[in-house]
């Protein structure tokens, strides 16, 4: 074991741990940002122009700009949402994007090593040791920490050891696949166009994508029905929309959390961020800005109990996030119980996405990452519409 003490030890590098990594290493503090080499989250891959301004991330990593969405319900009624004057939605390719995003990390002062999280020890003498199986050779290393935090996923190890009912968090599991993209667009696939389908027959109590890469396309679904065949969705959905015959690249799978955790630190030297806190908006299953937005939370509260050493510094990093995020995720929460549970209801969802209020105030509020209320009259209209849809007062179709 070095005998080097770290001020804090990230454990997983995707976008919220690189980015409190990189945070907390700007700010002086000596980091260490452990990551597993070779693993890619299945993701749609959008990112909005807010992320892109907050995090001063560079238009070079976006593989496409999407400037609709197509919406399908159960009949095959198609209706598309253009983004209009207010922009488009960036797509990365995870892969390039979390390891720019680490690199990135490295440049600002953070120590990058290879290795799998196994457990935390904690010692009258020592302190605080991360355990963590070497990449380089299977075998056990220790490194000293004043603070450890878990960005390691929604089944997150750090999480699941340290923080009470961490394992109970509700989630979807989503698969994909990349495919190389047809070489011309077409009504069934459009380089910049980003389609949703809201059909039972592939997710029960989701959705599934074909999402733009530029070169390459993610297709996928996701479901919290242990028992649906997601593969074999994915299969008949390429099937069904001429893409079976395009190259796969690769094919992965995980689980998407459903709901942020009631406690995102242990009140003593550990802390939560990104999938591993369950930051994970429900309805749209967007997931990059919010896991970003946490992990630099986490980094400001880690900064401050580093400061102080006082471990209710670590409780502002939820506050704040809910603070900002909290009715957004709220509001989302209860679309996707009512709205995705059954296709009736399903075919209804896709109508109301027809109404240009409705357009108009989703697109802003994604863009913006909070709900709109500069428009009060278009807020009423979308309120009574929603209230005859939801008592079967307007026409499905």
């Amino acid at each position: 074991m070095n005998e080097a003490i770290y001020d804090a030890v990230v454990v997983g590098g995707g976008p919220s741990g690189a980015t409190a990594a990189n945070d907390l290493a700007v700010a002086g503090r000596k980091v260490l940002l452990l990551d597993r080499a070779g693993r890619i989250k299945p993701c749609g891959g959008a990112v909005p122009p807010r992320l892109m301004e907050d995090f001063d991330i560079p238009q070079s990593l976006l593989v496409a700009r999407a400037r609709s969405a197509r919406m399908i319900s159960p009949s095959n009624r198609k209706v598309d949402m253009p983004v209009g004057e207010i922009g488009y939605v960036g797509m990365v390719d995870r892969d390039v994007f979390d390891e720019w995003l680490r690199e990135r990390a490295a440049k600002s002062g953070a120590e990058r090593r290879t290795g799998t999280f196994e457990h935390i020890e904690r010692d009258e003498n020592l302190g605080t040791l991360v355990c963590y199986r070497s990449s380089r050779g299977g075998e056990i290393e220790k490194v000293r920490t004043r603070l450890v935090i878990g960005a390691d996923g929604a089944r997150s190890a750090v999480a699941r050891q340290n923080i009470a009912n961490a394992e109970r968090m509700p989630c979807v599991f989503a698969y994909h696949e990349i495919i190389k993209s047809p070489e011309t667009d077409s009504d069934v696939f459009d380089g910049s166009r980003c389609d949703v389908f809201y059909q039972g027959k592939l997710s029960p109590d989701f959705y599934a994508w074909v999402f733009p890469h530029g070169e390459t396309a993610s297709i996928g679904l996701g479901s919290a029905n242990k028992g649906f065949p997601l593969r074999e969705a994915v299969s008949e959905m390429r099937h069904e929309l001429g893409l079976g015959e395009c190259e796969t690249i690769r094919k992965e799978g995980a689980p998407i959390p459903l709901k942020p955790l009631k406690r995102w630190d242990n009140g003593l030297d550990v802390i939560v961020a990104g999938d591993a806190a369950g930051v994970v908006a429900p309805a749209s299953g967007e997931g990059i800005y919010y896991a970003m937005t946490s992990g630099r939370h986490v980094a400001e509260a880690a900064d401050e109990y580093l400061r102080t050493a006082n471990p209710k510094a670590l409780k502002l990093a939820r506050k704040r996030f809910m603070r900002d995020h909290g009715k957004v995720f709220w509001v989302l929460g209860i679309m996707q119980y009512f709205w995705y549970s059954s296709d009736k209801r399903r075919e209804r969802f896709v109508t109301m996405c027809a109404d240009k209020d409705v357009q108009q105030l989703t697109w802003q509020a994604y863009m913006n990452k909070r709900l709109v209320r500069a428009k009060p009259l278009a807020h009423a209209r979308i309120f009574l519409k929603d209230c005859a849809h939801l008592l079967g007062l307007r026409a499905a179709a």
